[in-house]
């Protein structure tokens, strides 16, 4: 931005007109923070999950000669989780990981809802140097990066990103890797209250049962654990609802927006402002329970995990926290923004039509 602004009377003044002024105009957040030898990794907003993959195939690995996409891909069928093998199988893009928090992008992703990204290569150099007196030219030069090869990729990536998203008539944020990753996170959430039902009905069992005194040592203080709470089984229709929502809603307008060219009879610079900050409608002014600062209401960090990324961390956290009084209206708040969300796809596609 070229805004100048100067404020003698208050800091928090200047501030404000500078969060205003990202709302505003910001399009996306670009972040790299630590890099090294071998495959490439990008994580962040699924609304720009597509945008990657593209970028990822434009750009070549030094070592292979082939894009990094292809070495990724590669990696993935050879060591990658079952998921992910599985996941090239049935889906045209590789899928971003979800952002936590534990750099930069943090205040812009959690707090102001501007679509962020964070990149890397790593996978072939030994860590262990981090923030130690080890973090040295030397060992950098030696050990992490021979050459700096994936230094200059990193900056070909992080380049190629920038350059793209600075000149398209028409923003690449598209919306259906968006629903598709939403429909696996509920998956999870999911899975996640089954194990938590299953288990706490083993531990009791085995209390009612007498196994823990058999299996313990005597000798020592360790005790039996607690009556664990058992755990109600949860209506998640209203999120899978919603969710449907949203896929139906990104499918006809990401449709739509594959078919602009930038000659169409669009204003362009309205719908681009729709489709850059379509990230904001995923966030909510009032937060997270307990803390209020981290706004997004699809990806934050844990409560008690520090970087680890939570996902739908409402109703989440809640099943994790054992507040199971608490997961219904969670539920149903998270499946109000996703409904938000899918009125907002609408409306931007209204901008075509």
């Amino acid at each position: 931005t070229t805004d100048n602004y100067t404020n003698t009377e208050s800091s928090a003044a200047s501030d404000v007109y500078k969060r205003q002024v990202l709302d505003e105009k910001a399009v996306a957040y670009l972040n790299t923070d630590g890099n090294s030898r071998g495959f490439a990794s990008v994580g962040g907003s699924h609304t720009l999950e597509p945008f990657f993959n593209e970028v990822l195939k434009a750009v070549e690995d030094p070592q292979t000669g082939v894009s990094v996409d292809e070495r990724l891909r590669a990696r993935i069928q050879v060591d990658g989780p079952p998921e992910r093998r599985d996941a090239l199988a049935v889906r045209k893009d590789l899928r971003i990981s979800p952002l936590g928090s534990g750099s930069d992008y943090t205040p812009f992703l959690q707090h102001a809802g501007i679509a962020s990204a964070n990149m890397a290569f790593g996978g072939e150099a030994s860590d262990g140097s981090y923030h130690t007196l080890y973090d040295t030219y030397e060992h950098f030069s030696r050990f992490r990066d021979p050459g700096f090869a994936y230094g200059v990729a990193l900056a070909d990536l992080a380049g190629t990103a920038t350059l793209r998203l600075a000149n398209a008539p028409v923003l690449p944020f598209r919306f259906a890797g968006l629903a598709d990753n939403l429909t696996q996170y509920l998956t999870e959430i999911e899975k996640l209250a089954d194990d938590a039902r299953e288990e706490a009905r083993r531990t009791n069992r085995m209390l009612e049962e007498g196994v823990y005194a058999l299996a313990l040592d005597p000798s020592k203080r360790l005790g039996a654990p607690a009556e664990v709470p058992e755990v109600p089984h949860f209506s998640f229709a209203p999120l899978m609802n919603a969710i449907d929502r949203v896929s139906a809603s990104a499918r006809t307008l990401d449709a739509a927006l594959a078919g602009l060219d930038g000659t169409e009879d669009v204003d362009l610079a309205a719908l681009n402002v729709r489709l850059y900050q379509s990230e904001r409608a995923l966030s909510r002014k009032d937060g997270l329970p307990g803390r209020d600062w981290y706004r997004h209401q699809i990806y934050a960090p844990g409560f008690y995990t520090g970087y680890g990324v939570k996902t739908l961390p409402r109703v989440r956290e809640a099943i994790e926290a054992e507040l199971y009084d608490q997961v219904d209206d969670e539920i149903a708040f998270t499946a109000g923004v996703l409904d938000a969300f899918a009125d907002y796809l609408d409306g931007t596609l209204a901008f075509i039509e």
